[in-house]
């Protein structure tokens, strides 16, 4: 199955690129990896403004860093035209915006983790990985996650 039928088949139009927010790009790509920028948490195309462990849960936070992973695949298919020449997702990072006393952040990050997976299979999914607690992230977006893939 394609990535794209995989995607239908969940229901997923994928967005497009937004416009950076400050001075940067999307995206990079040098030789067969592409970098992207970190994307930030968005609920109902606005910013998904919270703090774990404040006003926001774990379950809450794993469905913004799925809806991130959403928008990131929007930017791989820009970024490369064509997801179906992603060999691998090869590593996330990931932002949450928390208190000093939640330690869940890996649980939220898993909402990302788990969707590259389900679209592009156990192997090409799978990535390494960092999740960390941040005080703040710009415009008080939940969570940002950036992305490093591999085409051929």
């Amino acid at each position: 199955m394609s990535v794209y039928d995989k995607l239908s088949s969940l229901g997923i139009s994928l967005p497009p690129v937004s416009a950076p927010a400050a001075a940067y790009v999307p995206f990079v790509q040098t030789g067969n990896l592409v970098f992207l920028s970190g994307h930030i948490a968005k609920k109902d195309g606005k910013v998904w403004v919270g703090q774990l462990g404040a006003n926001i849960g774990t379950d809450e936070g794993k469905q913004a860093a799925r809806a991130i992973a959403i928008d990131l695949l929007g930017t791989l298919h820009a970024a490369v035209g064509d997801l179906n020449k992603v060999k691998r997702i090869v590593k996330v990072m990931s932002l949450v915006n928390s208190v000093g006393t939640f330690t869940e952040q890996h649980l939220v990050t898993n909402g990302a983790s788990e969707f590259f997976a389900e679209v592009f299979g156990p192997e090409k999914g799978a990535h390494a990985r960092s999740a960390f607690g941040v005080a703040q992230i710009p415009m008080g977006a939940c969570v940002e996650i950036e992305l490093i893939a591999e085409i051929g």
